[in-house]
C-alpha cells in the first residue's frame, strides 16, 4: 500500500488521478496539495469525501516549499505526482511567472528531495506542446519546438530531471500527455465553456472556428497511464500518453452542441484565430502501449457526454464561475 502525494491537487486532473487511485489503486493515503483552498462540488467532484485515506493540503509549492517539505517528512510518500504548473499557451504576459513555478521551484522541490530515502518515484506530468505543431505523430525522441513561454518552461524543467537521473539517478518519469479534459474543469476552458454556453443560451466564442487540431483525452485515461508508470515504468523512462488521432476543436465543440440537442450554429460564433497558436499537437504513444499496456478507454463522444451531464448537475455552481483566464503566482 503506498501513500501518493499530487501537487497541483486542486486542479482537475490532479482531482481524476486521486479519484481513480481510491477507486483501483488501493493506496494507504492520497494526499492532495494545492495553492487554493479546496473549490466548490462542481470542481472538487467531492473526490475523497468522507474517505480517511484522503486529505488536501493548501499549500503554494512555489513560495511555502518550506511547508511542502514539512508535510512530505511527516507523510512520507512513496510517489510524488507533480500537475502543479502555470499552464496557460497564451503565456507572453507574466512569463516570468512561468518560470518560477514550472522550473524554479520545481528544482527547488528537487534538490530537497535527493536526500529523502522514502520516496520512490517522482512523476512529472509534462505537455505535448513541447513538440510544438506537428504534421505527424511525435515520438519521444521527436525534436522539441515549443513556441510559448509555458512550453519552454516545461521543457526546462523535463530537461531538468532527466540530467538529475542521469548523473544523480534522482527516481523520476515524465509523462507528457496529450491535451485532457475532464469533469471539473475550469470554466475559461474551450470544453465546459461551451457546455455552459449551451445551458445558457450564450454564444461561445470559438477562435479561428475552431480549425487547431489537438488529440484531446479524458483526465481518467490520463490518470491510468501515470498509475501504470508509478507501478511498471523503469525509473528514468519519459513516456507520452495520448489518442491515435487528433481532433479539431470544431470537432469536440460539434459533439457537445448534439449531446446538447442543437445545432452547431446556436452554439458559437466564429472569432479570430489566437495569435501564435500551433495548428496541431499529435503524440506517437507507442512507448507507452508497448511497455506498460496503457490504451485510452474514453472515447471523444463518451467524453462529451460526461461533460454535458457534469454541466447540467452542476450548473447553478459554474453559472458562478469566470470563462476568463486570470494569471495567479
Amino acid at each position: 500500500m503506498r501513500t501518493y502525494i499530487l501537487l497541483g491537487g486542486g486542479g482537475v486532473f490532479a482531482i481524476h488521478l486521486a479519484k481513480y487511485l481510491l477507486e483501483t489503486a488501493n493506496p494507504k493515503k492520497v494526499i492532495c496539495v494545492g495553492r487554493n483552498l479546496p473549490r466548490s462540488s462542481a470542481f472538487s467532484l467531492d473526490v475523497g469525501k468522507g474517505d480517511p485515506r484522503y486529505a488536501y493540503h493548501q499549500i503554494h509549492v512555489t513560495f511555502e516549499q518550506d511547508r511542502l517539505i514539512e508535510l512530505f517528512d511527516a507523510e512520507k510518500p512513496d510517489v510524488i505526482v507533480n500537475f502543479a504548473a502555470l499552464a496557460y499557451a497564451t503565456s507572453w504576459d507574466k512569463a516570468y511567472r512561468y518560470y518560477e513555478t514550472n522550473v524554479v521551484a520545481l528544482a527547488k522541490m528537487c534538490e530537497e528531495l535527493m536526500s529523502r530515502d522514502y520516496l520512490e518515484r517522482f512523476i512529472q506530468v509534462g505537455t505535448s506542446e513541447l513538440y510544438g505543431s506537428v504534421d505527424r505523430p511525435a515520438d519521444e525522441d521527436a525534436p522539441v519546438k515549443p513556441t510559448s513561454p509555458y512550453a519552454v518552461s516545461k521543457l526546462a524543467g523535463d530537461m531538468h530531471l532527466e540530467t538529475l537521473w542521469g548523473v544523480r539517478q534522482f527516481p523520476m518519469n515524465i509523462i507528457r500527455p496529450s491535451n485532457a479534459y475532464a469533469p471539473g474543469q475550469l470554466m475559461y476552458r474551450v470544453l465546459p465553456r461551451a457546455v455552459l454556453c449551451g445551458l445558457t443560451g450564450q454564444k461561445l466564442p470559438l477562435q479561428g472556428g475552431g480549425q487547431a487540431r489537438k488529440s484531446f483525452m479524458h483526465a481518467r485515461d490520463v490518470a491510468s497511464a501515470i498509475h501504470l508508470i508509478a507501478e511498471k515504468a523503469p525509473l528514468g523512462r519519459l513516456y507520452n500518453a495520448g489518442p491515435d488521432e487528433p481532433a479539431s476543436i470544431r470537432d469536440l465543440v460539434t459533439l457537445v452542441a448534439e449531446e446538447l440537442g442543437m445545432p452547431l450554429d446556436e452554439l458559437c460564433v466564429e472569432t479570430p484565430g489566437r495569435v501564435g497558436e500551433d495548428a496541431q499537437y499529435w503524440l506517437d504513444s507507442t512507448r507507452i502501449k508497448e511497455e506498460l499496456g496503457w490504451r485510452p478507454k474514453i472515447d471523444l463522444r463518451a467524453g462529451m457526454r460526461d461533460m454535458v451531464e457534469w454541466g447540467r448537475k452542476y450548473l447553478p455552481l459554474i453559472q458562478q464561475e469566470s470563462t476568463e483566464f486570470t494569471l495567479h503566482a
